[in-house]
């Protein structure tokens, strides 16, 4: 089955372009099956690159998948139009009455300021509450991670000695995670941080299902929340550590070349994609442990009788 978006959205050619089966309202109209209903909080400046590589990871599942784009009500886009939003997103307030099988939160580009200082945290915190009660399972990705562990379990965050930047071997710890399913034992994954999580901060009804000795944790399981952190960036394309590497250098920074991205380190070579088939693989099981588990009366979600 393909995965609904708005009809008009740019991202779509692009997923029809790669094979993705994308499908319209009408046609949606016309199936008499429920469609997983899936959020995306869409926290990034560049939205339509970060909701296209979204919708081409959730729209390889055989589920019919209805994706709703969603934005904060209180922050405006330096780097979006607003009729852009105004066409194609919807705010938090307007969906805050609905409830979602699925709902992914991604990252955001304010590692540096503390959460309780970000203008639009005080709707972040009433997100990730009503996240509780409105969604069967959430995805918090890289900094929407960061803040749901501050949120939910007072996780500590720390600033590392330098930028974690790059395409890293990680490995897989405790009991195999039905997440991770089909996972090799030691994944490539990109990040692109400088802060960790102390995990010492992390209480036991965490689990820690990816990790990395040298660069911090990747991916918690919080059943208790019904969330999985991911604090890295599967979902990334080709150019997306090459476009950030060349942002820092514009800004000024001291950011190194991003590691085991470019065959042989020649930068001026066309970067090699060492993990598309684990960021598939995250999403298809993601999707697929929602499919099993959430009630057909989507009434139930959020209740204690899901």
């Amino acid at each position: 089955m393909p995965i609904r978006i708005p009809d008009n959205l740019p991202a779509r050619k692009t997923l029809e372009d790669e094979g993705v089966n994308v499908m319209d309202s009408t046609r949606a109209a016309r199936q008499d099956i429920r469609p997983l209903e899936i959020g995306l909080l869409n926290l990034m400046p560049n939205k339509e690159r970060t909701e296209t590589q979204f919708a081409r990871l959730i729209g390889a599942t055989p589920l019919q998948v209805d994706l709703t784009l969603v934005r904060v009500t209180d922050h405006q886009s330096k780097n979006t139009s607003e009729d852009y939003l105004n066409s194609f997103y919807s705010t938090w307030e307007e969906v805050r009455s609905r409830k979602f099988d699925g709902f992914i939160v991604t990252g955001a580009p304010i590692a540096h300021i503390p959460f309780e200082e970000i203008k639009y945290w005080p709707e972040m915190v009433e997100i990730m509450n009503w996240t509780q009660t409105h969604v069967h399972h959430t995805m918090f990705i890289c900094w929407g991670a960061q803040a749901a562990l501050h949120h939910f379990h007072g996780a500590r965050r720390y600033r590392m000695p330098q930028k974690a930047f790059g395409v890293f071997r990680h490995q897989l710890t405790g009991d195999r995670s039905p997440f991770l399913r089909g996972f090799s034992d030691s994944p490539m994954i990109p990040v692109s941080r400088i802060n960790d999580i102390d995990r010492t901060s992390l209480g036991p009804d965490l689990e820690i299902l990816i990790d990395n000795t040298d660069f911090g944790i990747c991916m918690v399981d919080d059943p208790k929340h019904r969330a999985i952190h991911m604090l890295n960036h599967l979902e990334y394309d080709n150019r997306s550590l090459v476009d950030e590497y060349e942002r820092d250098v514009k800004a000024g920074l001291d950011t190194a070349t991003p590691a085991n991205l470019f065959p042989d380190g020649d930068t001026t070579a066309t970067p090699e994609n060492r993990w598309r088939s684990h960021a598939h693989l995250l999403f298809q099981n993601w999707i697929n442990q929602i499919y099993q588990t959430t009630p057909y009366d989507m009434a139930e979600i959020g209740t204690k009788a899901e």
